[in-house]
């Protein structure tokens, strides 16, 4: 599939970056627990969950939002389908990711040892399962390939990185070489090094975006400034999150401040982790709009111009989405 160097991959095909507007860029649209389908009290009512899933995509477009990034990767409720009509329906552009991750998600199969001593599953196996999901589209499951993958979305072990997880981050950074997209990462217990682990594979630091970087731990070890100065992109993605593991949205806003005094305007990007819909866990329950809504207003309010303003939300998610 050949797409020229200015357009995103969304469900509904190719799209011009500009055409993006406001980018959330690590959400959740249907997000199912690996299993939770087969268990006995969890109903999957399509047309609940596409009623529910479009009124929040209306909300989000009605206060300026143009794309929501659906950044759960392979095996977690993504539903391709569902999401073409979503985005049909609501005039929201819909990006949605292949990838994995961490290694207690990631299915049996991919766990089963390819070698003898055993091994994990190579970090070759994982480009390749990925680079197909956008070069052929992604899979539904049993039935056909559809809509290119915009991204590749992996996460590592709360704990720390695993093997498996460290295939898994491998894997994903020779897919975005290979095939020009972006790598979105959640980073285990120490997001420097995570970040080192793609950057390994010779992957241009300006094609990551490092998420979770509004856990009080990783701001507490410096971790959003330093990712910024090896140039990848800085997500602070829990906002509206109020809980003990991650900073408050007053904390967050003076670090979006830090960021932009030290010149790292061009390499921070905003989300609420929101899931739309969830199935077998309890899922974050904000709508997509509050970064727009709550935030932005907080941030204008303690001196973010407008032209900072629109480079995290528009120009910083246009520039990491783009094929190339």
């Amino acid at each position: 599939m050949s797409v020229s160097s200015n357009t995103v991959h969304t469900v509904l095909g190719p799209v011009p970056a500009e055409e993006l507007g406001v980018v959330a860029v690590h959400e959740a649209l249907l997000s199912v627990v690996p299993g939770a389908e087969y268990a006995f009290d969890v109903t999957l009512d399509r047309a609940g969950i596409f009623e529910t899933l479009a009124a929040k995509l209306r909300d989000f477009r009605a206060h300026g939002g143009g794309t929501v990034v659906d950044s759960t990767g392979m095996f977690h409720g993504r539903d391709v389908r569902l999401y073409e009509a979503l985005s049909r329906a609501t005039g929201v552009h819909l990006v949605a990711s292949t990838g994995q991750g961490p290694e207690e998600l990631v299915g049996g199969y991919f766990l089963t040892p390819q070698t003898n001593p055993p091994t994990p599953w190579p970090a070759e196996k994982f480009a390749d399962l990925f680079t197909k999901e956008i070069t052929e589209g992604m899979v539904v499951p049993r039935v056909e390939r559809r809509g290119a993958a915009g991204l590749v979305a992996v996460a590592a072990t709360r704990e720390g990185m695993t093997a498996t997880d460290e295939s898994l981050f491998r894997g994903a950074a020779r897919t975005a070489l290979s095939a020009g997209v972006a790598v979105s990462l959640r980073h285990g217990d120490d997001a420097v090094h995570d970040l080192g682990v793609v950057l390994d594979e010779k992957l241009p630091a300006d094609r990551v975006v490092v998420g979770g970087l509004d856990r009080r731990d990783a701001a507490e070890s410096g971790a959003p400034l330093e990712v910024a100065r090896r140039g990848a992109y800085v997500a602070l993605d829990h906002v509206g999150t109020e809980d003990e593991a991650h900073l408050g949205d007053a904390e967050r806003a003076a670090l979006v401040g830090d960021l932009v005094s030290a010149g790292f305007g061009d390499r921070v990007l905003l989300s609420s982790g929101a899931t739309g819909v969830a199935k077998g866990h309890a899922g974050n329950d904000l709508p997509y709009s509050h970064v727009l809504t709550t935030f932005v207003p907080r941030l204008k309010a303690q001196g973010l111009s407008d032209e900072d303003a629109r480079r995290i939300l528009v120009a910083n998610p246009r520039a990491l989405l783009s094929v190339r």
